[in-house]
């Protein structure tokens, strides 16, 4: 690629990667986060090692939308027994996505 090819890149959008789909795992559709959506808010699973600033660039570039803030929280997996048999859940991590203004995903439509 030449200079100039990528300096054309760089003032353009940010163009999805493989990496981005690796990013963000699934829409979580509850009904705190259809409520979080009246806050322009969107909230996504995401894996344990994900962080902030690679969620902000995903969403971004998936999305074509402009994210003001990442907050992220992780929820450790719990014992429980089934049939008589224990196991742990998986430990999960969350991201509620804030958008900004005129900004808005539809979680609903996939990518």
């Amino acid at each position: 690629m030449s200079p100039q090819n990528a300096k054309a890149r760089k003032d353009k959008k940010p163009v999805a990667a493989a990496k981005h789909f690796d990013t963000l795992i699934a829409p979580v559709i509850t009904e705190k986060s259809t409520l979080a959506s009246e806050r322009n808010q969107v909230v996504f699973r995401v894996p344990l090692e994900a962080t902030k600033p690679e969620i902000k660039d995903a969403v971004e570039a998936l999305f074509k939308v402009k994210v003001s803030a990442v907050n992220t929280l992780r929820a450790k997996g719990k014992n429980k027994v089934f049939r008589g048999r224990p196991y742990t859940r998986s430990t999960t991590k969350k991201a509620v996505v804030t958008l900004a203004e005129g900004h808005a995903i539809d979680v609903t439509t996939g990518l």
